[in-house]
């Protein structure tokens, strides 16, 4: 049996396989001046790229498989990372535990990680240069069995919204 969770513009599936999806879009996101591959310095070209963040655990300690595709418009240049306990978008080489631009061609961009349950990472989805973006498709697997717990937003943080939305459309 499937199941869908959705997560203000955020679909996580699973499956029996335990082969998950989480889909985003970083169209009009923030921007910050992302790290190079393997956090060796901030880019000279990603100086003001846009990206998405989503939070999560794992189930089990072990390995996972990451594997992006940008999705709309197809084959945007996209840009993958993985930060550990907390992600800064000031501070992008500070955390970081996996990272890949082109896995293996542009349009793609993924890694194998190991990752400890109990710890709270963060998927950052960004483009290569500042005018990469679009919707994009994670496809995450386990080989030891474990899954990716993406947390629901509170029913505080949706009341919140609902209530901006509603002050919103009075104006």
């Amino acid at each position: 049996m499937k199941k869908l969770i959705a997560i203000a513009g955020l679909a996580l599936a699973t499956t029996p396989a335990l082969a998950q999806t989480i889909v985003g879009n970083t169209t009009g996101a923030p921007t910050y001046n992302r790290a190079l591959q393997g956090f060796s310095g901030l880019s000279a070209v990603g100086t003001a790229t846009h990206y998405q963040v989503i939070a999560f655990t794992v189930s089990i300690t072990g390995s996972y498989t990451w594997q992006n595709t940008a999705t709309s418009p197809a084959n945007w240049d996209n840009f993958t990372f993985i930060y550990q306990n907390s992600f800064n978008p000031a501070a992008a080489l500070v955390n970081g535990v996996a990272s890949n631009d082109d896995n293996p061609s542009v349009g793609l961009s993924g890694f194998t990680v190991a990752l400890t349950a109990g710890t709270n990472y963060f998927y950052v989805v960004t483009g290569f240069d500042n005018d990469d973006q679009g919707a994009w498709r994670a496809d995450v697997s386990s080989t030891s069995g474990g899954q990716v717990i993406v947390p629901a937003p509170s029913a505080l943080a949706l009341a919140g919204m609902g209530l901006l939305a509603a002050g919103r459309r009075r104006r």
